[in-house]
């Protein structure tokens, strides 16, 4: 079974809105709920591709009780450390091919429900093959909490696949416990290593030798359109994606973390664990749905991806 932890998780509320007037009332028709977080997005594919996956965190109040119900009529097994705090809304106004985010920080932890946390995570790693860690911390949780997460996971000997960024990212991964995959985007790669990044193979070759990735096994880094371009152990390579009709980019990260965990689980080849996350990430994007892929088009889309070793 495939875990997959979101500290931080939200309702995701998004209203249609044409036009969007400022200080004015604006009456809304077309509303749409999920439940939101980097983490129950990869959550949401792993299922959707007929994996086996449960989803953890921390939440509460009635924004957590409606995650819980919203995740429990999608068939998704979960198990969150419930605490009285009210987990976030997240709301995206979409108005004249806008995008406008209004984003709650979420619920301020202490440290003894960081602790409990670990406690429950303790217990989960004895049933699961491999976690998956998406997304923010939240308040009042240590940038090095993460480093904990990992450090217990590989205690267990199960193996963490991690997708945050800025300073969390960077505090977790200068940790003597590593996960075994990253996978920034070009900006976030710059910025753990202080330079500027283009996605020229030889910049992205001498990027990913950097030391501060010494010892993680896998590194992704996403280029959106132009596809991804990878360091596995010793070796490189650039993944390449058809052209296709984007209906909704927000959340194909999350999908490719999915189905990278799928590929990695069915321990399946380097090359066909990074076209198995690519398809997955392009299918996201093809669907209005953040966190929803249309598996029939799977193979399709998987014949078209190419993985070049460019050593």
């Amino acid at each position: 079974m495939i875990l997959t932890i979101t500290m931080n998780p939200s309702v995701d509320i998004s209203y249609s809105l044409n036009p969007f007037k400022i200080d004015d009332v604006n009456r809304v028709e077309s509303v749409s709920k999920t439940a939101g977080g980097k983490g129950l997005n990869v959550a949401r594919v792993i299922s959707q591709m007929n994996e086996e996956v449960k989803a953890t965190g921390i939440m509460g109040g009635t924004v957590g009780s409606y995650i819980s119900k919203t995740l429990k009529a999608e068939n998704i097994k979960q198990d969150f450390l419930m605490i009285k705090k009210e987990s976030r809304n997240c709301i995206a106004i979409l108005h004249e091919e806008n995008q406008t985010e209004i984003l709650e920080s979420g619920p301020t932890l202490e440290k003894s429900e960081g602790d409990l946390f670990l406690k429950k995570l303790s217990d989960l790693l004895n049933h699961v093959s491999i976690v998956t860690i998406s997304g923010s911390l939240p308040k009042g949780l240590s940038p090095k909490y993460y480093q904990k997460l990992i450090s217990l996971c590989e205690k267990k000997k199960v193996p963490v696949l991690l997708d945050t960024s800025g300073r969390t990212l960077k505090e977790t991964i200068s940790n003597s416990s590593k996960p075994l995959l990253i996978k920034p985007n070009e900006t976030e790669l710059g910025d753990l290593i202080n330079k500027k990044i283009s996605n020229s193979t030889d910049v992205l070759k001498k990027a990913l030798s950097h030391e501060i990735f010494n010892e993680i096994e896998y590194v992704i880094v996403s280029l959106g359109a132009d596809g991804a371009f990878a360091k596995y152990k010793e070796s490189f390579y650039r993944i390449t994606i058809p052209k296709i009709k984007v209906m909704n980019p927000v959340g194909s990260g999350d999908a490719t973390m999915a189905g990278l965990a799928i590929g990695l689980k069915q321990k399946k080849s380097i090359e066909e664990t990074l076209k198995l996350g690519m398809t997955t990430g392009m299918l996201n994007t093809m669907e209005k749905k953040t966190g929803f892929i249309d598996k029939r088009n799977f193979d399709n889309y998987y014949s078209k991806v190419h993985v070049e070793k460019v050593n």
